[in-house]
C-alpha cells in the first residue's frame, strides 16, 4: 500500500505540469488511474467491505480532476489512445460543457464512439455550445433529429449560415470557413476602428486583419492590426488598408487554399462568393487540419487503408478495413510467383539465380516508390501540368537510368563474386537496369492515371507498383538468363 501511495504522489507531481508536458504524459496518467481504479473493484470482490484500501483519495475524482486541468486537444489524444469500454469510462467523467469542442478534436472514427454513447439531449446540449461552422463541422455524424434540434435553436442568420456551410463539399473551403470576423468601412478613421475593437468581449480567434466592406458587403481590402497600431488615429481606413488581398471562393479546394496559406505565409484569407460579398473567412487552424488530415490520409492510402481507422476498432471494422488490399496483393504476389515458376528449368540448371532474382526484383520496387512519392507530391501540390509532364518524364528517366547503371554495375560485381561467371553478371546487371526503368514508369504511371481519371493517386498505388516490379524483375531475369546463359 505504502508503494502504491508513493506512485500516486509522483503522478499527482506529473499532474501539477501538465500544462507544459506532452499529451501522452497525460495518457499514461489516465491509464494509471484506471488501473487503480480496476483494482480497487476487484479487491473488493474478493475480501468485501473489511479490506483496508485508503479512502483518502477516489480514482474517479483524480481522474475528474485530471481531465479538468487538460486541454480539450489532450482529452481527444487520451479518448483516441484508449481501448473502447475505459474510452467511454473517461468519456463519462468528462465535463459537459466540453463535450462539443473535444467531439471537435478526435478523430472520425473515435468520434462515432463517442456520439453512439450519448443521449440525444446530451449530443444537442453539447452541440449548442459550438459556433456554426463548428456544427456544420460535426453535422455529418449526427443524428438528423440532433441537427435539426440545434438549427432550430439558432438566431435566423445563423440558421442561414449554418445551412450554407453544409451545403458545400467536404474538403472545400466553404465547409471549413469561419463565419466569425471584424469588418470596417473605408471611411472610419483607425481610433473609431479601435473603439469598435475595445467594445467587443474578445476578438475571434486567429484574427490579424480587419475586412474592409462597403454598404452591400462587397470585399474593399483588408486592414491589418499592425496598420491600426503603428498609424495616426485620425487616418482613414481607405488611407492605410490593402487592395490586394488573396481571396477564395466557397468552392475552392482545401489543398489549393492550404498551398496559398503556405506560399503567402497567410493567418488568415477573406472568403467572397461571385458577388465579390465577404461570406467568412478561412483561418491557419483550419488550414493546419487539412494539411494534417491530408498527409495521413496519403500515408493509408498507398497501402489501401481508410482514413483515421481508429486503433481499437472492432475486429471486424478492422478487417474490413485492411483485407481488400492485402487480398489483391496476395493475388498480384500470387501471379509474380507463377512467372518465377515457368523459369524452373533455367532456376534448376543455375541455382544462384534464385538468391539474385530477389535484388533485381526489389531494388526495382525501391526505385519505383521514390518516383511514385515524388509524383504523388507534386500532383497533391499542383505542379504537374500538360505542359511540363514530357520534361518531368524525360527527367525521371534519365535519373533512374543513370541510377541503374550505376545500382546495376554494383549488382553484377556481387553476381561475378559469388558465382565467377561473366556472362550473369552483365545479365544481372542488364535487369536491374531494365526493371528500375520499369519501376520509375509504373511510379509515375499510377498515380498519374488514377488523378486523371478523378481517383485518389495514393490509394493502393504501392501495391501496384509492387505487382509490376516482382512480376517483371522476375520474367527480366529470369528471361534474360534463359536466353543468354543456357
Amino acid at each position: 500500500m505504502e508503494e502504491f501511495n508513493n506512485d500516486l504522489h509522483k503522478n499527482n507531481d506529473v499532474k501539477k505540469h501538465l500544462e507544459t508536458e506532452r499529451a501522452s504524459v497525460a495518457l499514461d496518467l489516465v491509464q494509471t488511474l484506471l488501473d487503480w481504479k480496476d483494482n480497487q473493484q476487484d479487491e473488493q470482490k474478493v475480501e468485501g467491505g473489511g479490506l483496508f484500501v485508503s479512502r483518502v483519495m477516489n480514482p474517479e475524482i483524480e481522474l475528474r480532476w485530471v481531465l479538468d486541468g487538460l486541454h480539450s486537444a489532450d482529452i481527444a489524444h487520451v479518448l483516441e489512445g484508449l481501448p473502447l469500454d475505459e474510452r467511454l469510462q473517461v468519456w463519462r467523467l468528462v465535463n459537459p460543457s466540453r463535450d462539443g469542442e473535444i467531439l471537435l478534436e478526435v478523430s472520425d472514427s473515435v468520434r462515432e464512439t463517442l456520439i453512439a454513447d450519448m443521449s440525444r439531449q446530451e449530443l444537442v446540449s453539447a452541440t449548442e455550445s459550438l459556433d456554426t461552422d463548428e456544427i456544420a463541422e460535426l453535422a455529418d455524424d449526427l443524428p438528423r433529429e440532433v441537427v435539426e434540434e440545434v438549427a432550430e435553436s439558432l438566431p435566423v442568420e445563423e440558421q442561414a449560415q449554418l445551412r450554407a456551410a453544409m451545403s458545400y463539399p467536404d474538403d472545400s473551403v466553404g465547409s471549413a470557413m469561419d463565419f466569425e470576423m471584424v469588418t470596417t468601412r473605408g471611411n472610419m478613421t483607425l481610433e473609431m476602428v479601435l473603439r469598435q475593437l475595445r467594445s467587443m468581449e474578445e476578438l475571434p480567434e486567429q484574427t490579424d486583419q480587419i475586412f474592409v466592406v462597403d454598404d452591400a458587403g462587397v470585399l474593399l481590402g483588408s486592414l491589418s492590426l499592425e496598420r491600426i497600431l503603428i498609424n495616426q488615429p485620425d487616418v482613414t481606413v481607405s488611407d492605410v488598408m490593402r487592395h490586394d488581398v488573396l481571396q477564395l471562393s466557397p468552392l475552392d479546394d482545401m489543398d489549393d487554399a492550404a498551398q496559398a496559406f503556405e506560399r503567402y505565409d497567410l493567418v488568415s484569407a477573406p472568403v467572397v462568393d461571385s458577388q465579390n460579398r465577404l461570406v467568412g473567412r478561412l483561418t491557419i487552424d483550419e488550414v493546419v487540419d487539412a494539411i494534417r488530415e491530408q498527409g495521413e490520409s496519403e500515408v493509408l492510402a498507398q497501402v489501401g487503408l481508410k482514413e483515421e481507422q481508429d486503433i481499437f476498432s472492432t475486429v471486424s471494422s478492422a478487417v474490413r478495413n485492411r483485407a481488400p488490399w492485402l487480398l489483391v496483393n496476395l493475388f498480384t504476389a500470387g501471379f509474380a510467383s507463377y512467372v518465377a515458376s515457368r523459369f524452373g528449368h533455367t532456376v534448376e540448371q543455375i541455382v544462384v539465380l534464385a538468391f539474385l532474382m530477389s535484388i533485381v526484383a526489389g531494388i526495382g520496387g525501391n526505385s519505383g516508390n521514390q518516383t511514385m512519392t515524388l509524383i504523388i507530391r507534386a500532383l497533391a501540390l499542383g505542379q504537374i501540368t500538360p505542359s511540363n509532364i514530357q520534361d518531368l518524364i524525360k527527367k525521371e528517366f534519365t535519373v533512374t537510368s543513370l541510377i541503374g547503371l550505376g545500382g546495376g554495375f554494383i549488382a553484377a560485381i556481387f553476381a561475378y563474386v559469388i558465382s565467377n561467371d561473366v556472362a550473369l553478371a552483365a545479365v544481372m546487371m542488364a535487369a536491374m537496369v531494365i526493371n528500375i526503368l520499369v519501376g520509375a514508369a509504373m511510379g509515375m504511371l499510377v498515380p498519374i492515371m488514377r488523378e486523371k481519371y478523378g481517383k485518389d493517386p495514393a490509394v493502393g498505388s504501392s501495391v501496384l507498383l509492387t505487382f509490376a516490379t516482382d512480376t517483371m524483375g522476375f520474367l527480366i531475369f529470369l528471361g534474360l538468363a534463359t536466353v543468354f546463359l543456357l
